[in-house]
Order: structure tokens, then C-alpha cells, then sequence
């Protein structure tokens, strides 16, 4: 499935009912790129993850783990997610296989998305473009990063970081293939209609009114 439109990725609950549950009203509603982001501990994190590559795959939906490419393999996800501590992309794809996603973090640093892509990233994730309760203190890349990114890069590119639907069209804008998302999707007080609103503002980009 091609890197675009929404990415959603899950917020820390423990409670594995609860997760699943805002998931697959997320999924229902017709969201088609899930990252499973966790800091648990293993046991849980292995539990999580299992049940949501599940829920994926009956929506035929992509699932991607975030930082830990062993567990991508143990729940056979569609892939990884790699930051700057994760290890390397050859590392990823040796234990994923050459049809996994691997992405990559790339922040502020276009130099970094460069060498990655020429690594094997299948996408590269740059953020965080507003102030984020997730990492408060990460790097602020200006937007037009996102538009000289893309002159530069054969790859789908990713925005991350305090977006929320009103600003959602402007990291679109600037060139964003993809818009990383967990608070405003899953803190919404209906999911399945954030996720809806999501969907047309890629619709209106590829059709406009």
C-alpha cells in the first residue's frame, strides 16, 4: 500500500481492549496506514501488537511498528519504523525481508533523508512541524523543508508532529505525502468522523472542488 493521506499512530493505553476498540473504529471509518507506537513492556507490547496487525489485516489496511524491527518480524507487520537509536535500514530489511516497509525519522535533516533513501527508507518522516504534548521538546523544521524536500526525494514523505485537522492542509501543502497523527485522531471525541475529515482533505487535494 502507498505511503499517503493519513498515518495514524496509536496512543500509549495499556489497557489492550481499549486500544483495539478506537482501532478498529479508526479502521472502519477508512483509515489505511496504522503505526503501532508503544513503550510497554515487551510481554504487552508483543500482546498489542498481534491483535492490531489482526485488525489490519481484516481491513486490509498496513500495519507498522514503530522503533523495534524484531518485533515486526515476530507479529509479521507490514514493516518498521526506525528512529535515530533503532539500528540501521540493512538491519531492518535483514529481518523484515525486501517486500517490508521500513521508514525513517528524519526530523530536521534533509542530509539524514538522503542518505537513508539511498540506503533502501521506503519513506522518509520529518517533524515535528508544531509544538507536540507527544515529544515537546523535539526539533521545529520549518515548513518549506517538506517543499525542498520534495525536489530532492523519490519517496513518499511524512509529516509529524502536534498535527492536528486545521493544520493538517498546510504540512499537505508544503509537499507531505502522508500526516503522522495520534492525539488528534485518538483523543477525538468521535474517531471514526476525525478520521472521515482526515480522508477529504487528501480527496480535495487529489480532486479539487
Amino acid at each position: 500500500m502507498p505511503i499517503e493521506g493519513l498515518y495514524a499512530l496509536t496512543p500509549e493505553q495499556p489497557d489492550e481492549a481499549i486500544l483495539a476498540a478506537q482501532v478498529e473504529v479508526a479502521l472502519g471509518a477508512g483509515l489505511r496506514l496504522l503505526q503501532v507506537r508503544s513503550k510497554l513492556g515487551r510481554d504487552l507490547r508483543v500482546q498489542q501488537t498481534k491483535r492490531l496487525v489482526s485488525l489490519c489485516r481484516r481491513y486490509g489496511a498496513t500495519c507498522i511498528v514503530n522503533d523495534d524491527p524484531a518485533l515486526a518480524a515476530e507479529v509479521g507487520a507490514d514493516g518498521v519504523h526506525l528512529g535515530r537509536e533503532d539500528g540501521t535500514v540493512a538491519e531492518a530489511r535483514r529481518l523484515l525481508g525486501a517486500g517490508a516497509i521500513v521508514g525513517v525519522s528524519c526530523y530536521d535533516d534533509l542530509i539524514r533523508a538522503q542518505r537513508l533513501r539511498a540506503e533502501g527508507a521506503d519513506y522518509v518522516a520529518f517533524g515535528s512541524f508544531f509544538p507536540s504534548s507527544v515529544k515537546p521538546n523535539a526539533v521545529r523544521p520549518p515548513l518549506d523543508l517538506l517543499t525542498h524536500a520534495r525536489t530532492v526525494l523519490d519517496c513518499p514523505i511524512v509529516a509529524i508532529g502536534g498535527i492536528t485537522l486545521d493544520t493538517a492542509p498546510l504540512v499537505r501543502d508544503a509537499g507531505a505525502d502522508a500526516i503522522a497523527v495520534i492525539t488528534d485522531v485518538f483523543s477525538a471525541t468521535d474517531v471514526g468522523a476525525r478520521v472521515r475529515a482526515y480522508g477529504r482533505l487528501f480527496e480535495r487535494a487529489v480532486h479539487p472542488e
